[in-house]
C-alpha cells in the first residue's frame, strides 16, 4: 500500500510547489510595478516580515500618501515580501518602517546624511540609486 501512495503524494507536493512558485512569481511582478511606479522597489530583505506588515497595512496613509490597492494585489504582495523580508534577530516594536531607521543601514551609511541633505542630487537617504546605481537589481557599484 505505501508503495501506490508515494508518488501520488510526489505530485501533489510538486503541484503545490509550481503553485507556490507561480504565486512568488505574481507577488514579485506586483511588488516591482506597483512599488517602483512611486519609487524605487527596495530590495524585500532590507526590512523585517513585521516592517513589511505594517506598511502593508497601512497603505491608504503610505508615507503621506493614498497607495491603496486591490485586496488580491496586496496577498500576492504579501505572499512575496513574507517569503524574502529580512531575517533579522530582534526587532523593536513597533517596527521600522524605513529602512533608513535600521541599525545596520546607519552604521553603513552614518557619515553620509549631512552629505544627503546638502547634495541636490541626493536629497535623501533613501535615493539608494544616486550612490548605488544598480541599486534597482541589488548590483551595486
Amino acid at each position: 500500500m505505501k508503495q501506490i501512495f508515494k508518488p501520488a503524494i510526489a505530485i501533489a507536493l510538486m503541484a503545490f510547489a509550481a503553485g507556490g512558485a507561480q504565486a512568488a512569481s505574481t507577488g514579485a511582478k506586483a511588488f516591482q510595478s506597483e512599488c517602483s511606479a512611486c519609487h524605487m522597489a527596495f530590495p524585500p530583505n532590507l526590512l523585517p516580515k513585521q516592517s513589511w506588515d505594517q506598511i502593508l497595512a497601512t497603505l491608504d496613509n503610505h508615507f503621506g500618501e493614498d497607495a491603496s490597492l486591490d485586496a488580491s494585489v496586496v496577498s500576492d504582495i504579501r505572499q512575496y515580501l513574507d517569503a524574502n523580508a529580512g531575517r533579522f534577530r530582534s526587532v523593536p516594536n513597533p517596527p521600522p518602517l524605513r529602512i533608513t531607521e535600521l541599525r545596520w543601514f546607519r552604521g553603513e551609511h552614518g557619515r553620509m546624511f549631512k552629505r544627503a541633505k546638502a547634495d541636490p542630487k541626493i536629497g535623501t537617504m533613501s535615493n539608494c540609486l544616486a550612490c548605488h546605481r544598480g541599486g534597482a537589481t541589488q548590483d551595486n557599484d
